[in-house]
């Protein structure tokens, strides 16, 4: 089996227009000094025993959250982090997005609209760079598909 780098995933995030359900092909990459990027997947299960087997309960995932953290440094040039840090002091659909995340071997990706929260876009030491992150949380089960790829 192949191994891929992380830095061959591909995160996108493009603006959520409020009443559109589809995301456009215009999507920025969230890349540019984002140094690590970590699965913050959320589940939710449920333990329960029947009486058609031993009692031994059984776990059920009823509900999956998938949420990514982002860290890096900081860049009001790059439009991924500059349309982020302009959500900052914004709530309800002010802290929605498109988010894709494209597989590092670049046959699959999953889409959804997803809520960033924990923005931070100017922070540190003064000697340090300034600090970037942020967690993007789909809202949805996000759509599978195949990329294209240009």
């Amino acid at each position: 089996m192949a191994r891929e780098k992380n830095a061959l995933r591909g995160h996108f995030i493009q603006a959520y227009v409020p009443g559109t359900e589809t995301p456009t092909e215009v999507w920025l990459e969230l890349a540019k000094y984002i140094s690590s990027i970590s699965d913050d997947t959320q589940e939710e299960t449920e333990d329960t025993a029947f009486y058609d087997s031993d009692g031994t309960p059984e776990t059920s995932v009823i509900s999956v959250a998938g949420a990514y953290s982002i860290e890096g440094q900081y860049d009001p040039t790059d439009a991924a982090q500059e349309l982020i840090a302009g959500m900052k002091y914004k709530v309800g659909e002010g802290r929605k997005v498109y988010h894709k995340i494209v597989s590092a071997d670049e046959t699959k990706q999953w889409v959804s609209r997803a809520t960033v929260t924990a923005i931070v876009a100017g922070s540190g030491d003064a000697s340090s760079y300034e600090a970037f992150s942020c967690n993007i949380r789909f809202d949805a089960i996000p759509t599978e598909s195949v990329p294209v790829v240009i």
